[in-house]
């Protein structure tokens, strides 16, 4: 892909294919593919190869070069993007002639997916190691590989529903690091408010994103998704954040394993959160917990 395709977009003989909105969109469409396969071909394969004597070991690899592996959450926020660009221009004549040349069977948008796949690949595979290699050395390894690895899926999920966050003035990198993204139920119970809007505000629950920063928690309204592929993936309407310097928790309310409370500026403002499942409550109330202590 790299040289049959990224490589063809700056060579000369190539260029009165290439239409002039596609020019200089290379970075768009592959993203940092480079960099993966570098950090692939001249690091993670070499100390893999160490192992092939010891695969009981390899857990030790992954750990070792476990902050590298952040360069697919790069490559996967960059993917809307990319796909965009690719439905535009999926039918250029650049795209065929590269394709004819390489004899590939597939069109490109195969072989772009295919980081994406594989990094959500590694952790079936250190499950399956996991599952042989109970007793042995380097099982405590692997099981932490697994668990780094699931930590970096889970940062590449939530990171592709913050970019899909619209209508926030702010930076959200100023917010510190997104911990948690999901979505509940909400009811709202302000003191301040016109007493019918209270009374109204109990039954009704509005439907809401949440997303918790370190500094924030981010309150947005999930818009459906249209289009295919990656435009099919949902975009969030900003409603409006607590800063959690000012946030309480009622980590239990009444009647309801899947609620809890979170209050604003001493009970000024309260929010009923209704959880899909008590599992999901009780991750998010350790977390809140963390934050606040």
């Amino acid at each position: 892909v790299l040289q049959g395709y990224a490589a063809e977009m700056d060579n000369p003989l190539m260029a009165h294919l290439i239409s002039p909105e596609l020019q200089n969109k290379k970075d768009i469409l592959f993203g940092n593919m480079e960099e993966i396969y570098h950090f692939h071909n001249r690091i993670f394969l070499r100390e893999l190869e160490n192992y092939v004597e010891y695969p009981e070991l390899v857990g030790r690899c992954f750990l070792d070069q476990m902050e590298d592996f952040q360069i697919y959450e790069k490559y996967c926020q960059n993917k809307p993007r990319s796909e965009s660009l690719w439905r535009q221009f999926s039918d250029s004549v650049f795209f065929q002639e590269c394709q004819r040349k390489l004899d590939h069977k597939l069109s490109l948008d195969s072989y772009l997916l295919k980081p994406v796949q594989r990094i959500t690949k590694y952790q079936l595979l250190l499950k399956e190691m996991l599952k042989y290699s109970k007793n042995c050395e380097g099982a405590e390894d692997l099981q932490e590989a697994l668990t780094s690895i699931l930590g970096i899926l889970k940062a590449v999920n939530d990171s592709m529903h913050q970019i899909a966050i619209t209508g926030y003035d702010g930076n959200l990198n100023e917010l510190g690091k997104l911990l948690m993204q999901g979505s509940f139920n909400v009811w709202t119970d302000h003191k301040k408010g016109h007493s019918k809007v209270k009374d109204l505000a109990r039954f009704k629950p509005m439907q809401r994103h949440l997303f918790l920063h370190e500094k924030a928690v981010l309150f947005c309204k999930k818009r459906e998704e249209n289009g295919e592929g990656y435009e099919k993936a949902p975009s969030y309407s900003y409603k409006h954040s607590l800063n959690m310097a000012a946030v309480g928790i009622t980590e239990n309310v009444k009647g309801d394993a899947k609620k809890f409370e979170i209050w604003y500026n001493a009970r000024e403002e309260v929010y009923i959160i209704q959880a899909p499942t008590p599992e999901v409550k009780a991750t998010w109330v350790n977390e809140i917990r963390k934050v606040l202590t």
